[in-house]
């Protein structure tokens, strides 16, 4: 793989400017004119670490941020240029690319004109449906500027505030110049997880690709999505929450990292249950019967406890797929995918067609930074026609992907699951991914997303994200976010947002520098969030927040107020050096042991994380200084369970104990008044192993690439669940724990 800095260059074409000074190193620039001009960009130029220090970002970084945002800024005449144009620049349109308004209240649209003239302002409601409703200009005087040597007026209309809520259009008109701008009514608080208030729930976490049956084909799939949703849901759960189901690369091999996806639009076909596609019942036999071949091949590594083999189950899956596309469909079956695409519209197409691409080019190919193959371009059309059945294959793969989640989603109801399936989405995709390709107008070049330095990694993270352009991503009206949340939505009763913090700001690391060299570039969150309740809203989801880590105080309060739940983990929440009493706990939150990063908590209780992390070099000291501050951790969390009197006879420690001890951290997490509990499937039947190692690579430990497996690391099926009496005594327990 390349170093991060020719990555960037790679995908995006668009070189940094070098230094701090003008082209010749001469003239350093004004500091404080420099961080004007970040301020008013929204680009941090301290932040508070994790040492709760306040820390300065260099002039450097702030003015290579800076130029991703479109700004050139190193000489003091650029700074000063880009300062009065950050000015003029609302004035040179007559409406503002995308207004968000929360229902119920009243939106001030500033509408330009040349000077004197009149101007009128309508609001097209979505779908075009009814008359257009007139917006109220109000008596509010501005000075007119002179723009590009025209005198130019700014009238202000008022937005009724009876709209419904939905994507909406604003036409302004003078003079006979017309413009456009997206007008997004978002409700005030979603609404979604009112009812939790009332009678609080509880679901199982689980990372989908694990957990597998007899039936898989070496990978869990949609169809075990659905059964395990059957199963928990007949013991009390309202919810299964996944990892990412978002597509990764379209042929082997394949990213492990449900959190590196090549789009968080469309889905994975690695999920797709084979025999589940109608079509395979009229496969001519010798068809039919290359199917059951390639079935045979993978399904022995559903035995298999030690490591998955995503490439071999691809492979193996997109063989026996080809055969299924191009079997006839019933007109109904036909005509059902032709909606499909029509309601999935350009963004699937495009992403067909960088599948499509990509299944021939590496992803250092030249072709994806060439500004002459970008989507749109004659090449790429041209190529758009060339691949015209490949695309149709990738097209057919996210309709398969559609049908099998709205059955699982189905089972999950059916069952008496309140919620379902809920989606985990990831924070952004990867730089050589569809969506790096597809959506580059709106993303930043130059740039990846990652974390300033904090306890557990003191160089700070790089995750190799391009992030939003925030400007960019007004100017297209919000329409990828909101392409990419409604699709995942579509057939969920929930999502949780992985560092919803990201919605707020972001840390960005431009390329050549370190992770530790960023700076926190800030985004519109009351439109972001707005458009997420909005969605959710829209869907009957609920949304949970993942807001761990560094953030301003004010943020979780503000996420409550708008109705989106909180993560609390148990190991995480303290008060001072105590853990935190459970009545302490916030309301409007999803409650649980452990997360993905952490060990199912049998190893947790273990320490098996601190044997990994000091086999791995991991440990900034000594083992056993790091085994000891981790003993006296447990036995703070242990002597809570005997003061409550959760802790069964003979306590922790004990032989046997541990499931005991297992399921008395959950019945003292039922003490909260967190809406939603959440429970690990891994904790359920034992299984030691994390899934997720931070700060180590593939060579070190199979990050994502573990088995569900019981305490012993034997391969734990579906179908092993209903008679697994540790399984059914957890479920039990909570069940039992949250009705008491």
């Amino acid at each position: 793989m390349k170093a991060p800095d020719q990555q960037h260059a790679q995908i995006f074409g668009t070189p940094v400017p070098p230094g701090y000074g003008d082209a010749a190193g001469h003239e350093p620039v004004d500091r404080h004119l420099l961080q004007r001009l970040a301020d008013v960009h929204g680009v941090g130029t301290s932040f508070h670490g994790w040492d709760g220090l306040p820390h300065s970002v260099a002039p450097e970084t702030l003015t290579k941020v800076l130029a991703a945002l479109g700004v050139p800024a190193h000489t003091n005449q650029l700074i000063e240029t880009a300062l009065a144009e950050a000015e003029v620049a609302p004035w040179r349109r007559m409406l503002p690319p995308a207004v968000v308004v929360q229902q119920g209240q009243t939106a001030l649209v500033p509408v330009h004109v040349r000077d004197g003239s009149t101007a009128r302002l309508t609001v097209v409601l979505e779908a075009g449906t009814g008359e257009p409703v007139e917006a109220v200009q109000q008596d509010v005087w501005v000075p007119p500027q002179e723009v590009d040597g025209v005198a130019t007026g700014r009238a202000t209309f008022a937005v009724p505030e009876g709209l419904p809520l939905g994507w909406h259009t604003l036409q302004a008109e003078s003079d006979g110049v017309t413009a456009e701008g997206a007008l997004v009514v978002v409700p005030a608080r979603l609404t979604t997880a009112d009812s939790l208030v009332e009678r609080r729930g509880w679901g199982l976490a689980t990372q989908l690709y694990s957990v597998r049956s007899k039936r898989s084909w070496g990978i869990g799939d949609f169809a075990d999505l659905a059964d395990l949703a059957t199963l928990s849901g007949a013991r009390g759960a309202d919810y299964v929450l996944v990892n990412p189901l978002h597509a990764a690369e379209p042929v082997p091999p394949v990213q492990p990292s449900p959190y590196s996806p090549s789009t968080r639009r469309f889905f994975n076909p690695l999920y797709i249950r084979v025999e589940a596609i109608p079509e395979i019942a009229y496969l001519k036999l010798r068809k039919r019967a290359a199917v059951d071949s390639l079935q045979e091949q993978v399904q022995v590594l559903n035995k298999d406890g030690e490591r998955l083999d995503r490439n071999a189950v691809y492979a193996a899956k997109l063989q026996a797929l080809e055969l299924l596309y191009h079997a006839r469909r019933s007109p109904a079956r036909q005509a059902a995918f032709d909606e499909f695409c029509r309601i999935s519209g350009s963004g699937l197409d495009d992403f067909a067609l960088w599948s499509a691409i990509r299944e021939d080019l590496a992803p250092d190919h030249p072709l994806w930074a060439d500004p002459d193959c970008a989507l749109g371009s004659p090449e790429a059309e041209s190529l758009r026609r060339k691949l015209a059945d490949r695309i149709g294959f990738h097209r057919w793969l996210q309709w398969i992907c559609d049908e099998q989640l709205e059955n699982a989603q189905q089972a999950a109801r059916r069952a008496g699951m309140r919620l379902g399936v809920v989606h985990d989405l990831a924070v952004g995709v990867d730089l050589s991914s569809a969506d790096a390709w597809t959506l580059r107008g709106v993303l930043a070049p130059g740039i990846s997303v990652g974390a300033p330095p904090d306890m557990y990694n003191q160089l700070g993270q790089d995750w190799n994200q391009p992030p939003w352009h925030p400007a960019r991503l007004a100017e297209a009206g919000y329409a990828p976010f909101r392409n990419m949340l409604s699709t995942v939505l579509r057939h969920a009763g929930g999502i949780r947002v992985d560092h919803v913090l990201g919605l707020f700001r972001l840390w960005w690391v431009p390329a050549g520098n370190s992770p530790r060299d960023g700076a926190y570039v800030t985004y519109d969150h009351e439109a972001l969030i707005g458009i997420l309740a909005l969605e959710a809203q829209r869907a009957g989801a609920v949304v949970i927040g993942e807001d761990l880590g560094t953030f301003e105080p004010w943020v979780r309060d503000y996420l409550a107020a708008r109705g989106i739940l909180g993560t609390s983990i148990l190991w995480f929440e303290n008060d001072g050096d105590s853990p935190l009493p459970p009545e302490l706990y916030r309301t409007q939150a999803l409650a649980s042991v452990n997360t993905h990063d952490l060990p199912p908590t049998a190893g947790y209780l273990a320490g098996d994380h601190v044997a990994l992390r000091s086999r791995l070099g991991l440990l900034a000291r000594p083992e056993a200084e790091e085994r000891a501050e981790h003993t006296a951790t447990l036995e703070k969390m242990m002597g809570l369970l005997r003061e409550r009197g959760l802790l069964p006879e003979g306590g922790y420690g004990s032989t046997g104990s541990e499931e005991r001890t297992i399921e008395a951290l959950h019945r003292l997490l039922a003490q909260t008044p967190s809406v939603l509990l959440g429970v690990a499937l891994v904790d359920a039947v034992g299984e030691r192993r994390v899934q997720n190692q931070p700060g180590t690579t593939e060579a070190l430990y199979p990050n994502w690439q573990v088995p569900l497996g019981d305490l012993d690391g034997r391969a734990m099926l579906i179908d092993d669940l209903p008679n697994n009496a540790r399984f059914n005594s957890l479920l039990a327990a909570v069940s039992e724990a949250l009705r008491g």
